[in-house]
């Protein structure tokens, strides 16, 4: 065996210190989250959310490793985005955005932290408000939250990665919601945050992925996003994008002096990992920036938008396919939610029904309540609050 394989294989699950890293970037990812919902108040600028988000991880990783000879990147691995109402997703704005929250805003939080380049994700959605979320507003949650519980139990050895996406999209139909379309599923490996393993949202002709099945010892951050919309997102102001990352595989010699000083900042600065243009100097950011997504040396993170109106949730978690079972790593508990809709499907049913840990006695911490009609019920997998308040309370 070549000290590349040996490397390679010692750099999974497999490895105690690897998982370890794991669980620390996403004990760290969760109490990021927990601080920007509990600063989401009418008001608060967006773009200050984004970055209390991203100076916590950052703080916290630094406080990591100190003492080791050789040194370990750590940081963050998403920035973290805080997208409103009927946007979507990647919406980090730059620090002259005057944004504000106001009551009743459904917020969808997404951030990522990594340590030595394992990394953990995590997306929640939280409307602006002290009373339960009822209606339209509940139904979309609570369609991203069974989805979510039941990618969870899907997303296992020996399974497909097209089994998930026909089964969320069941689910979503069941709270009359559809799964957006475009949203990727990835695996995570060390310092990649899209693996060539992936679950599409929505099958289509447009968009194509391998057929893969699901192996002992792999990472996966399973990426759920619902509206009350057609689920076809579109991308309606290119300046909105803040977030890209830079195409590893891409060269070019740029013409602009912006435009080289700005890729030279990247590559010392995000080598690999999603960056915002926030952590750039603004002005020459925004020109150089443009040169080098135009020659593809930079992948975009376009902020994408359903219609005005429609409603649209997120939720993301990493889940850690160990020996024994699934481990979600990253969640946040949902505030109470009063969903139109309840699941009469026995399929969905069954799926929920399924357990998470194997090689067990007893099942390890799985808990049954009412045979899997809800989705926090049969969830407990992993040593935090995952629980998910209540998915469906009626």
């Amino acid at each position: 065996m070549s000290d590349d394989e040996r490397e390679e294989k010692e750099l999974d699950l497999t490895s105690p210190e690897v998982v370890t890293k794991y669980k620390s970037a996403a004990e760290i990812a969760n109490k990021a989250l927990q601080l920007v919902v509990s600063e989401c108040k009418p008001g608060v600028k967006i773009v200050d959310l984004c970055e209390k988000g991203d100076s916590f991880i950052r703080e916290q990783t630094g406080n990591m490793y100190k003492n080791v000879k050789k040194k370990i990147e750590r940081g963050v691995a998403f920035p973290s985005c805080v997208s409103v109402n009927n946007t979507l997703c990647h919406f980090s704005p730059l620090a002259s955005d005057e944004t504000v929250l106001q009551e009743g805003d459904m917020i969808k939080i997404d951030l990522g932290c990594h340590i030595d380049g394992f990394i953990a994700v995590v997306a929640h959605t939280h409307v602006l408000q002290d009373e339960p979320v009822t209606g339209r507003a509940a139904d979309v949650i609570a369609a991203a939250n069974t989805a979510a519980e039941v990618a969870l139990r899907l997303v296992r050895p020996g399974k497909k990665n097209k089994d998930v996406t026909e089964a969320i999209q069941k689910v979503a139909a069941a709270y009359d919601c559809k799964i957006v379309e475009g949203v990727l599923s990835h695996q995570l490996k060390q310092f990649v945050i899209d693996g060539n393993k992936v679950v599409l949202s929505v099958s289509n002709p447009d968009t194509r992925v391998d057929d893969a099945e699901f192996e002992e010892n792999e990472v996966y951050a399973v990426d759920i996003v619902t509206s009350t919309g057609d689920g076809k997102p579109k991308l309606l102001d290119e300046k909105q994008t803040t977030i890209y990352k830079r195409a590893v595989d891409k060269n070019y010699h740029l013409k602009m002096k912006a435009s080289r000083f700005i890729f030279s900042e990247i590559n010392q600065k995000f080598p690999i990992m999603p960056f915002t243009a926030r952590a750039l100097e603004e002005k020459r950011a925004r020109l150089g920036l443009v040169e080098c997504v135009n020659h593809e040396l930079l992948q975009p993170y376009p902020v994408l938008h359903e219609k005005p109106g429609d409603y649209v949730a997120h939720i993301k978690f990493t889940v850690l396919l160990m020996p024994n079972g699934s481990d979600r790593i990253t969640s946040h508990t949902l505030q109470e939610i009063q969903s139109t809709k309840t699941i009469d499907d026995p399929e969905i049913k069954a799926w929920l029904a399924l357990g998470i840990k194997t090689k067990k006695k007893g099942g390890g911490k799985k808990k049954k309540g009412k045979k899997g009609d809800k989705a926090e019920e049969s969830t407990e997998a992993e040593p935090m609050d995952a629980t998910n308040g209540a998915a469906t309370q009626e």
